[in-house]
């Protein structure tokens, strides 16, 4: 994970850009691992760094302090932050942590930055991130499906077709191309994390209908997520982002296979419903439901850009009667809110 360039430099750059949260202030690191990010803090002027850790690299943490000249600064808490207690209830000013799972949520620590937040964060004190986000879009997978067509000169199709049957019942974490995705992404859900609670991480769902921008085989779902951190510049916050166009991280991008691929035009509707719910034995493991539906029985957005009849004469109503404002068309984002549907 310290490997992990844009993971890394995303946190500094966010901590680094916005000093004066720092400055002389309190930040707790919640799950601080080697305490790289307490380090951060520091270095961004910060008078005292809570790092919290349950595991043995919490023993670690005081030797890098040290080493950096910051052991005065950083004061290591080997527990979990559900059972911290600052001195004279103290509150701090920020609160720092690298919580995210794969596709955002599994084996993440979201729920004990939430209860670090409601115990131990001021008012209008900070978070890094403040949001996160989680895409998908339909996807190729020619890494798991063209490799049965010749091996070492033997065609192993229906060898293939099992595979891809038992894969299709767990979630892959996979580099897929941004070549290989089939449609523009479309947002499954956001979580402002100042206002979120537990329990509006229990379960999400959402349906889609997006169009293909090229031809292609649609094989899988690709999952994945981006953060957002606090910034003077609204405008141009810092952003880890995990998209197959983003530089590459270990998280990497998690996808759903299907065990039956289909060939797709540019303007073929794609539909289906994704749904993520707490695993019933482990609230950080979740389980994924996602459903195909058929594209001629769900409402789609508007304006849609398939090459369905319904959706090609809104698309002319809408132009013709100006209500299409200019720079709109194709933004391949229609999903992203609550657009109006045409059934």
């Amino acid at each position: 994970m310290l490997k992990d360039s844009a993971r890394i430099r995303a946190y500094k750059d966010a901590v680094f850009l916005c000093q004066e949260y720092f400055r002389n202030k309190v930040v707790m690191d919640v799950g601080a691992g080697t305490g790289i990010l307490s380090v951060f803090c520091a270095q961004a002027g910060a008078s005292t760094v809570y790092a919290v850790e349950a595991s043995n690299l919490a023993d670690m943490i005081p030797k890098v302090a040290e080493e950096n000249d910051f052991a005065s600064v950083i004061k290591v808490l080997k527990q979990k932050v559900e059972d911290v207690k600052l001195p004279n209830d103290e509150k701090v000013d920020v609160i720092v942590s690298e919580w995210m799972g794969f596709y955002l949520l599994h084996e993440g620590m979201l729920d004990s930055v939430l209860h670090a937040r409601d115990i131990h964060l001021k008012a209008g004190g900070k978070l890094f991130p403040e949001e996160a986000k989680l895409w998908c879009a339909p996807c190729s997978l020619p890494a798991l499906y063209d490799f049965w067509d010749n091996v070492e000169g033997v065609r192993m199709h229906t060898v293939g077709q099992e595979w891809r049957r038992q894969k299709s019942q767990e979630p892959q974490i996979l580099d897929v191309p941004s070549s290989d995705i089939l449609a523009d992404p479309s947002k499954v859900c956001s979580f402002d994390l100042y206002t979120c609670t537990a329990r509006d991480l229990d379960s999400i769902s959402k349906r889609f209908v997006l169009p293909a921008n090229r031809e292609g085989q649609y094989q899988g779902l690709c999952v994945w997520f981006s953060c957002v951190f606090p910034s003077f510049d609204d405008e141009d916050p810092v952003v880890l982002n995990t998209a197959s166009n983003a530089e590459s991280t270990h998280w990497k991008q998690t996808v759903v296979m299907l065990p039956n691929e289909q060939e797709v035009e540019e303007g073929t509707p794609m539909a289906w419903e994704l749904k993520l719910e707490r695993s019933g034995g482990n609230c950080r493991h979740y389980n994924i439901e996602f459903t195909e539906l058929d594209p001629e029985c769900v409402q789609h957005p508007v304006p849609c850009m398939c090459y369905m009849t319904k959706c090609i004469v809104m698309r002319a109503c809408l132009e013709q009667s100006g209500a299409w404002p200019d720079g709109e068309i194709g933004d391949g984002d229609n999903n992203d809110t609550d657009a109006d549907l045409v059934s």
